[in-house]
C-alpha cells in the first residue's frame, strides 16, 4: 500500500508538472508611424474618422496607457532603442540613415546637425540575446531599418534573431503606375488576392503568422513591425478607399501630398483599417490556437502582447490635434503614441495615465519571462512590470533602477528643422530650441504644464503645448534647464552646430581656419589659425569603407596640442577622413569643406 501512495503520488507530482504553465510568449507589435490619435479608442476631442474595431477591442483586454511615448520622434532611434534598451542619446543614434560627416544643408542654414551613428552595433546585447539566453526562440517579421538603410548591415539575424522576413507586403506601391490603379482583385493569380473579407493578401501579416504557427510548441518572442501606416500613402484595397473617400467628402488623388488638413485622407484611413485588420488576424490566431506546451488553454492564455507605434503620426497625412506637430519633432505630436498591454495577470479594461515609453520594453519583457538582466548592461528604461501585475494606475510602481519613483523622461533630436531636446518633469514639459538666434523670435527655452495632478490624478491641462510659462516661472525653467543638462552630460549627447557659411549668425566672422595637414604613417597633424575665436573641440571623422555601398562615417576625438595644432592616429583599416574643429561659440568648421553630392569620400582626404 505504501508503495501504491508512492507511486501515485509521483504520477500526480509529474502530471501537475507536466500540464504547469510553461513560460509566457512576448508577441511586440510595432506599427509605422501611426498617430496618437489614429486609432479610435484614442478619441479625446473629436471622434476618429478611421475604424480600428480589433484594437478598439484589445485594448479593453488589458491597459491601455494614455500618456505612452517612443524613444524618439523618428523610426530608427525608436527601433535601435527599444531592441537595445539604450537612450538615443546615448547610443549616438538620434535619427533614420546617420553614419556621415556633419554638413550644412546649405549656405543659409544656420545650424549643423551632428555626427550621429549609421546603425546600431552588431554586438548590441539585444533583447532577442536576453531572450535567446532564456530558451526563447526570436523571430521579426517586417520592417526592420536599425541601419544607414534597410538592407544595410547589421540585420536581424546579426543581432541574435533565429527567424527574419522583412517584406513590405500588401503596402508595397510596385505595380501601381499611380495610386490609382493596382488594386487587388479576387483572380487566382493575383498576389494580392482579395480574401473572403475583402482584404488583400499581406505577405508582412503571413510572416508574423508563419513564426507563430511553426514555433508553438517552445516560447517564442516575436517583434512583429508591420510597415503600415509608414509612406507610400496608397492602398490596395479599392473597396476602403471609397469608403473612406465617401466619408470625408473627398475625391482620391492619383498623386501623394500633404495639403490634407485633419483625418481627410482617404488613402491614409484604408491604411489605417488595413492595419487593425491584419494585426486582428494575429490576435484571433493567438486566441483560437491551443498552447501545445499548456493543454486546455490557448495561446492567448499565456502570451503577453505589447502594440505600440514607432513615433507620432505624420503631420499632413494624418491629424494629431490636439496634440502639436508630428513625427520629426520631439513635441507632442512627434513622441506620444498608442501603447497597449495585455497578457496574462494583467488586468483588464483598465485605462491608465501612468507615463511610460518604449525604452521600457526591454527590461519589462526580461522581468517578464523570468529572463535574466545582462549584467553589467546600462537600460534606460524601467521596468513595468509591478505596474502592470500590480495597480496600473500607481505611478508609483515605475522605478528607476536606484529605487526611486521615475517622474522625468527626456527626449533628444537635434535635427532638421526641429532642433530640440525636451524634459518631462512631473507636470510640465520644457523644450530647449538650439535653433533660437536670429530665428524669428523662437525663444531657447519654453515651459508648458501638460497636466494638473488632483486627488492623485492627472487632469489635462495644455497638452497642446500652446500657453509657453517660460517668462512666467523663469526659477522652473532654469532649474528644468540644468536638469535636461545634467541627463545630456551624463549620456555624452551630441549636440547641433552652427554653421559658419551663414554670415547672418553673430561670430561667424571669427571662425578659424585650416590651413595644412600631414600625415605620417598613420599619425596626421592639422594646422589651424585662430581667427578671435578659440577653438575648444576637435574631432576626426572616418570611413573604413570609403566608396563602397552603405559608406559610413565614424567619430573620434582628436587632440588640440595648441592654439594652432591638433592631431590623431587614424584608427586601423581607415580609407578616408575629415577634421571638425568647434569653437568656443559653437561653429564647426570641417577640413575639407563636406559637399552635398556625391559619396563623402570623394572630398575626403584619402589615408596613405
Amino acid at each position: 500500500m505504501r508503495n501504491l501512495i508512492q507511486c501515485l503520488c509521483v504520477v500526480l507530482l509529474s502530471t501537475s508538472s507536466l500540464y504547469a504553465q510553461p513560460k509566457p510568449n512576448v508577441v511586440l507589435i510595432l506599427a509605422d508611424d501611426l498617430g496618437w490619435q489614429d486609432l479610435k479608442c484614442y478619441d479625446v476631442d473629436a471622434p476618429s474618422a478611421y475604424d480600428t474595431p480589433n484594437l478598439d477591442a484589445f485594448a479593453k483586454k488589458g491597459v491601455m496607457f494614455w500618456q505612452a511615448y517612443s524613444p524618439a520622434p523618428t523610426c530608427s532611434p525608436s527601433r535601435c532603442a527599444i531592441l537595445s534598451g539604450n537612450h538615443p542619446a546615448r547610443a549616438q543614434k538620434t535619427h533614420v540613415v546617420g553614419g556621415r560627416p556633419p554638413a550644412p544643408r546649405n549656405s543659409r542654414s544656420r545650424m549643423i546637425d551632428p555626427w550621429y551613428s549609421g546603425r546600431m552595433p552588431e554586438d548590441t546585447f539585444t533583447l532577442a540575446r536576453a531572450m535567446k539566453a532564456n530558451g526563447y526562440t526570436s523571430g521579426h517579421a517586417g520592417k526592420w531599418h536599425i541601419a544607414i538603410n534597410h538592407s544595410a548591415f547589421p540585420q536581424p539575424a546579426d543581432v541574435g534573431f533565429d527567424y527574419t522576413r522583412s517584406t513590405r507586403g500588401a503596402h508595397s506601391s510596385r505595380g501601381m503606375d499611380n495610386r490609382l490603379s493596382g488594386f487587388a482583385t479576387t483572380a487566382k493569380d493575383d498576389p494580392y488576392r482579395l480574401d473572403a473579407n475583402g482584404f488583400p493578401y499581406h505577405q508582412n501579416n503571413e510572416d508574423a503568422l508563419t513564426f507563430l504557427r511553426e514555433n508553438k510548441d517552445k516560447p517564442f518572442f516575436l517583434y512583429y513591425c508591420t510597415w503600415l501606416v509608414h509612406s507610400p500613402i496608397v492602398t490596395r484595397n479599392e473597396a476602403l478607399l471609397k469608403k473612406y473617400a465617401e466619408r470625408m467628402g473627398v475625391e482620391p488623388q492619383p498623386q501623394n501630398d500633404k495639403s490634407m488638413i485633419g483625418q481627410k485622407n482617404p488613402f491614409y484611413g484604408a491604411m489605417v483599417e488595413s492595419l487593425d485588420y491584419y494585426v486582428g488576424q494575429v490576435f484571433q490566431y493567438l486566441e483560437t490556437t491551443e498552447d501545445p506546451r499548456w493543454p486546455g488553454h490557448m495561446l492567448s492564455e499565456n502570451t503577453y502582447i505589447i502594440f505600440a507605434s514607432d513615433n507620432g503620426g505624420v503631420k499632413g497625412y494624418t491629424d494629431n490635434t490636439p496634440l502639436d506637430r508630428g513625427k520629426s519633432s520631439a513635441k507632442e505630436g512627434g513622441t506620444r503614441v498608442p501603447m497597449m498591454i495585455v497578457g496574462p495577470g494583467i488586468s483588464a479594461g483598465v485605462q491608465s495615465d501612468v507615463r511610460v515609453n518604449g525604452l521600457d520594453f526591454y527590461p519589462t519583457i526580461l522581468s517578464l519571462t523570468g529572463s535574466q538582466r545582462p549584467e553589467g548592461k546600462n537600460l534606460d528604461g524601467c521596468d513595468l512590470a509591478p505596474l502592470l501585475l500590480g495597480d496600473p494606475k500607481d505611478p508609483t510602481m515605475v522605478k528607476d533602477t536606484n529605487g526611486s519613483v521615475r517622474d522625468t523622461t527626456m527626449w533628444h533630436f537635434p535635427h532638421g528643422n526641429s532642433l530640440e531636446s525636451t524634459l518631462i518633469v512631473g507636470d510640465y514639459k520644457l523644450i530647449r530650441n538650439y535653433d533660437h538666434v536670429n530665428n524669428d523670435g523662437t525663444p531657447e527655452l519654453e515651459v508648458f504644464q501638460l497636466y494638473r495632478t488632483e486627488n492623485g490624478k492627472r487632469v489635462r491641462v495644455d497638452i497642446e503645448e500652446a500657453n509657453n510659462l517660460a517668462a512666467k516661472m523663469p526659477e522652473k525653467a532654469a532649474a528644468m534647464n540644468a536638469r535636461l543638462t545634467e541627463i545630456l552630460t551624463e549620456m555624452d549627447a551630441s549636440y547641433p552646430y552652427y554653421n559658419p557659411s551663414n554670415k547672418t549668425m553673430p561670430g561667424q566672422s571669427s571662425v578659424c581656419t585650416v590651413n595644412s595637414h600631414k600625415a605620417t604613417g598613420n599619425s596626421v597633424e592639422f594646422v589651424f589659425t585662430e581667427n578671435g575665436a578659440k577653438v575648444v573641440r576637435a574631432d576626426l571623422l572616418y570611413t573604413l569603407n570609403g566608396g563602397k555601398t552603405h559608406e559610413e562615417w565614424f567619430r573620434t576625438t582628436a587632440t588640440l596640442k595648441d592654439s594652432t595644432t591638433a592631431s590623431v592616429e587614424l584608427p586601423a583599416g581607415t580609407t578616408h577622413y575629415y577634421l571638425n574643429l568647434v569653437d568656443e561659440n559653437n561653429f564647426l568648421v570641417s577640413y575639407p569643406e563636406v559637399g552635398q553630392n556625391g559619396a563623402y569620400s570623394n572630398q575626403a582626404i584619402p589615408a596613405n
